[in-house]
């Protein structure tokens, strides 16, 4: 069973920002190719992607939230933005209730007890066939 887990840096109304490094670590992805690679790694993953949270308005980034201190071990392709510790600039992400009104924040895919993050080696495999990315570092 793939139940919504509630993790402590989810605020229980509206939404909320959180450093990266810290509770998580994020890979960003601007527009249709942010969302279609959320649809893949839904799909990838028998909807069990972990967290992924949609900025609705604007760029409409994706936001995939992986466990902290792992973005820094894999070579992102271009145009995927990686924030987390070791960074020369701090980085917040914007983080959604599970219910109710988070407008312009909302999940594509909740975290669970199952995948409480984003498989970082899921996603880069994903991404890294686009621009021939090596493999972690």
């Amino acid at each position: 069973m793939n139940r919504t887990r509630r993790p402590d840096w989810v605020p229980l109304l509206g939404h909320q920002l959180h450093r990266t490094g810290i509770h998580f670590d994020a890979v960003r992805i601007q527009g249709v190719r942010g969302e279609a690679v959320a649809a893949q790694l839904i799909e990838a993953t028998g909807g069990r992607a972990g967290p992924v949270v949609c900025e609705a308005s604007g760029f409409r980034w994706m936001y995939f939230l992986l466990p902290p201190g792992t973005s820094r071990t894999y070579a992102w392709p271009l145009g995927v933005q990686r924030f987390g510790a070791g960074q020369r600039t701090v980085a917040y992400v914007g983080v959604p209730a599970l219910d109710g009104n988070t407008w312009p924040l909302l999940w594509q895919s909740r975290p669970s007890a199952l995948a409480p993050f984003v498989d970082p080696e899921a996603l880069h495999a994903l991404l890294a066939p686009e621009a021939g990315v090596p493999a972690p570092v």
